[in-house]
């Protein structure tokens, strides 16, 4: 069986990694968790991270035939439609995608023109679903807690787990978003950490650790039963429960979380533009 070969980018202001995972006995290759730049204050985006991307999957004559979210990001907007754009390849996420977009859809009175059935997407993934890239076989893990509809991708040797887990020094994903839980959280890590010790792990965000000077992207199933700050082997589910609860209420809602659920749970689509063909991001009063 091939591993993948995983080419990760940094993105620093969202603290975000981004990866091009390729089939080493082919140039088929996935893109996951993509980031388009955005100035909140000025809003306005930019392509500068995917515009990386794209020169490395040009300039290794690569092709793209899954552009995959993790989940509904709530720190970063995707770049999925720009790349689609630019290198092809089917979009996908989690079935649950429509669970998410149900609640948000009301937070932000969407309207009756964006529907609510996860159609920006090519494809929805179940529990146990399993797909190509070249050679390589994907399969799928429903890993919720952080949101309904996280995913955790399994790729060979590789895991891209998401906001799940995050390096054993940082510890785990909070759970207080609408849809999140505690509880769900740490039973979709036990369905991680059953994995093979030697899976490699690769993460959607690193903050460094109190200890840490430099971001990293992968651990393993071993480091994390054995270190994590929150979850290693013998915290129970109810403690795991009470910490993560007890967290997440001294937690400020992150930075980019209005524009970026209102995006990605489009598939990376702006809303549509208004009367007078400008397109505007809504920001709910005391909503969150």
């Amino acid at each position: 069986m091939s591993n993948p070969t995983v080419q990760p980018f940094f993105d620093e202001p969202t603290n975000t990694f981004s990866y091009v995972v390729r089939d080493p006995d082919s140039h088929a290759c996935a893109i996951l968790d993509s980031v388009l730049d955005f100035d909140y204050a000025a809003g306005r985006t930019d392509v500068r991270s995917a515009d990386a991307i794209i020169e490395f999957v040009q300039r290794n004559n690569l092709k793209v035939e899954w552009i995959l979210e993790t989940h509904v990001h709530a720190d970063h907007l995707s770049a999925a439609p720009y790349l689609h754009e630019q290198l092809g390849g089917k979009t996908g996420i989690g079935a649950h995608i429509r669970d998410v977009q149900e609640i948000f859809g009301k937070a932000f009175n969407a309207g009756t023109e964006f529907q609510r059935d996860g159609s920006q997407f090519d494809r929805l993934f179940e529990e146990g679903d399993s797909f190509n890239i070249g050679g390589l076989t994907a399969r799928v893990l429903h890993t919720p807690g952080h949101t309904p509809a996280c995913l955790t991708y399994v790729i060979g040797d590789a895991a891209f787990v998401g906001d799940t887990l995050f390096m054993p020094d940082y510890g785990t994903a909070r759970c207080d978003f609408p849809g999140g839980d505690a509880r769900t959280l740490y039973r979709s890590i036990g369905k991680v950490l059953a994995l093979p010790p030697e899976t490699r792990l690769f993460l959607c965000h690193d903050y460094k650790g109190p200890d840490r000077e430099e971001y990293q992207c992968m651990t393993t199933v071993a480091e994390q039963r054995r270190g994590n700050v929150h979850v290693h082997e013998g915290i129970s589910e109810d403690a795991f429960v009470k910490m993560r609860t007890e967290r997440d209420a001294t937690l400020g809602m992150p930075r980019l979380i209005i524009p970026s659920v209102q995006v990605n749970m489009r598939a990376g689509h702006m809303p549509p533009a208004e009367s007078n063909g400008q397109v505007y991001l809504k920001v709910p009063i005391n909503r969150f």
